[in-house]
This record gives C-alpha cells, sequence and structure tokens, in this order.
C-alpha cells in the first residue's frame, strides 16, 4: 500500500477540513494523483456512484474534496468506507456490527484508492479519541493503514500544547508515528512568537516538526446566508441570489429603535450588516425594504447589501400575511425564523459555519490563505 497522511485535529473546530485542502491542493502540484478518502464519517450525502445508476452516501468532506480538485480518477464507492448515522453505535454495542467488518471496509478502500494514487491523503473525524466507542478512533485508523499522523491544533502555546500532548499519547498507544504538526487561527501579531516557540517545543518535547504555523482570516469564520438557512431550518423569503453572501458576527444589529433611528443606522453602518428584527416591527420591515428600493433606483454606488433576520417565537407570534406576500415580491434578503430575536443572535453568535461544496468563494480562498503557509518540502521529506 502507498504510504498515507492521516489527518487529525485535537478538538471540534480547529480547521481539520480546511487544512486537508490546503494540503490537498499542495500535494497535487507534487504528484501526480492524489487520493482522498475518510474512513469513518458522520454527515453524509446522496452521490451517483461510478455507473451514474446508483445513489450512496458519503461523508460531506469526500463530496467537497472530490469534486473541488476534479478527483475524477478516484470512485465515491471507496473514499467513504464507514459512514456513522443515527442508532450506528447501539448497533456496535449490540453486536450487528462486527470491528473486523469495518476494517475490512476501510482496508478494501484504501486499496482500491491506492492503486489510483501516487500518495494518499486520509481525514479523521474530530480528535484523535472519536470513534472508540465503536473500536475504531482515528488513531487505529491511522495505524491500520500505516499512516503518518498531522495533527492539527488552534492557535496558542500553552493550551494548543497540552491538547496535542492528549492525542499525542493515543497516536503512541496505536503506534502511530507522527509526522508533523499544523498550528491554526493564529493571532496575527503572535504569528512570529507562536511559529518561534511552537516549533521549538515540539522538536525539545518529541522531536516532531511545526508544519505549519496559519494566522488567522475571520473571513473563513463569516456565515453565507445558505449557512443561515441550515442553521434555523429555514429559507430565505427572498433573495435567494444572495445565498452565498456572507456576513461577520461582528456586524450584527438587533433593531430595537425608533424607524427613524434605524433608518440613520442603516445610512450609516456597514453595507454588509446583518439586522434582526421582532416580526410585530412592521414599520422596521418596511422601512428596510423602502431603503433597499431606494438605493436601487438612485443607482447609489454604496449598494445596500444588508440582510435582515426576522423573528418570531413558535406558537406565539406569525409573521402577518401581508408582509409575508410583500416580502416575497422584493429581492433584498430576508430569513424568517421561529425564535425570539435574542435566541437567534445568540445562534449565530455561536456558530461555526463548515465548508461545503457550494461555497467556492470560501473554499478558494481557504485553500490559497493556508497552502503558502505549510511546509510541503518538509512534509514529504518526513514520510519518505
Amino acid at each position: 500500500m502507498n504510504r498515507a497522511l492521516f489527518v487529525a485535529a485535537t478538538k471540534q473546530h480547529v480547521g481539520k477540513t480546511t487544512t486537508s485542502l490546503a494540503l490537498t491542493s499542495g500535494l497535487k502540484k507534487r504528484f501526480n494523483k492524489i487520493g482522498f478518502m475518510k474512513p469513518v464519517g458522520q454527515q453524509h450525502v446522496p452521490v451517483n456512484d461510478a455507473s451514474g445508476k446508483n445513489i450512496i452516501r458519503v461523508d460531506k468532506d469526500v463530496c467537497l474534496v472530490r469534486e473541488h480538485f476534479h478527483l475524477d480518477h478516484l470512485d465515491y464507492e471507496f473514499m467513504s468506507p464507514v459512514i456513522i448515522p443515527r442508532g450506528y453505535t447501539k448497533d456496535y454495542i449490540d453486536g450487528k456490527i462486527k470491528n473486523s467488518e469495518q476494517a475490512e471496509k476501510i482496508l478494501h478502500s484504501f486499496q482500491k484508492l491506492s492503486e489510483k494514487s501516487d500518495m494518499m491523503l486520509v481525514e479523521g473525524t474530530g480528535h484523535v479519541a472519536v470513534g472508540s466507542i465503536v473500536g475504531l478512533n482515528n488513531a487505529q485508523a491511522a495505524s491500520m493503514l500505516n499512516a503518518d499522523m498531522i495533527l492539527v491544533a488552534n492557535g496558542g502555546l500553552g493550551s494548543a500544547f497540552d491538547e496535542l500532548e492528549l492525542n499525542r499519547v493515543l497516536c503512541e498507544h496505536y503506534n502511530v508515528r507522527i509526522a508533523g504538526v499544523i498550528v491554526n487561527k493564529v493571532i496575527p501579531e503572535k504569528y512570529d512568537q507562536t511559529k518561534d516557540y511552537m516549533g521549538r517545543a515540539l522538536e525539545q518535547c518529541w522531536n516532531v516538526p511545526l508544519l505549519g504555523c496559519i494566522p488567522d482570516r475571520p473571513f473563513l469564520g463569516c456565515p453565507a446566508l445558505a449557512d443561515l438557512e441550515r442553521l434555523f431550518g429555514t429559507k430565505l423569503l427572498s433573495g435567494e441570489q444572495y445565498r452565498m453572501r456572507h456576513y461577520s458576527v461582528h456586524e450584527t444589529n438587533m433593531v430595537t429603535t425608533s424607524l427613524h433611528k434605524f433608518l440613520e443606522n442603516l445610512r450609516k453602518k456597514p453595507t454588509r450588516t446583518l439586522y434582526f428584527c421582532h416580526c410585530t416591527r412592521h414599520d422596521i420591515i418596511l422601512g428596510f425594504f423602502g431603503e433597499y428600493q431606494r438605493r436601487l433606483q438612485e443607482n447609489d454606488d454604496g449598494a445596500m447589501e444588508s440582510a435582515l433576520i426576522v423573528c418570531g417565537r413558535k406558537n406565539k407570534y406569525i409573521l402577518d400575511k401581508e408582509i409575508r406576500e410583500m416580502i416575497s415580491i422584493i429581492d433584498a434578503p430576508v430569513l424568517y425564523v421561529e425564535l425570539s430575536t435574542h435566541e437567534a443572535i445568540e445562534k449565530v453568535h455561536s456558530f461555526t459555519p463548515k465548508l461545503n461544496i457550494n461555497d467556492t468563494h470560501r473554499v478558494t480562498t481557504a485553500v490559497d490563505h493556508y497552502e503558502p503557509y505549510i511546509d510541503f518540502d518538509k512534509l514529504i521529506g518526513r514520510c519518505a
């Protein structure tokens, strides 16, 4: 089997998939054909198999990587061998799923992909211990595939190293060699300091190199309206063409003022502000539409890119039919959610958007940002 690189994180939301995308991009420039798989997946999507006649389910990150990089030589059937849907863990504990069956699927799939690839990149699920309850954590999977581990951690020094150590110990237990570490989302002002001290700490304590130190890029954490649709389980009432427009969670505004003050705010705030108002504030909703139309008619160079999230707790408030009909004929981006304004804002502020196949702008931006900060020569030297 080909030598493989296995990517795992120290915890959730540290940029493992983004790092995998950047690694795929860089390795594609250095090898003829790159293989990719995610041995254990959780969030899955339907795709066509190689024949085009059958629908199979694969992990969403597999779909993202294959389609973004046009890895057409790889068969979806082998890229996501084990999917863990609801009820899987109970079935495993009840003995309905055998560990040997899982291992056979992964090894067979890896072999099939390796035959068509010069280098294999394997993405894990979460931190190194994820999957332990079904006898298939990331360290076990990496050991099974004889893969070197790349650990991804959030920026910092002490806490980041402590989290890395917890994951390193499990790798050691399963005899998994660590190729190196990539530290992500580093505060730009502390970039040189973090790179220097983390690099030295890894060499002194583990004899392992720092393969990458990546400064934070806030845009990558900005949700698109499509992300908010998924977050709230709803669809835009209007402005569907703006689903891939991104908004900073730091540019949100809950409207509790008069219409006059709201319009003043609308004209002074950054053009791409996310406004929240209650569904009973018809004056605010109509004022938002009025300002949107005014700028369109005046062909204002500062075209309004703000969006409005209209809130109303389920079974207590409802958006008037007349207002809903009016919204449907205006192309301004408006989302209706059945939560209080406070609950909606809290959900947005605590939300971490994930890269997805439809958001090509953010995916491309992420790859372009990450890739230059990874030392591919050092990486390839480690796994030679």
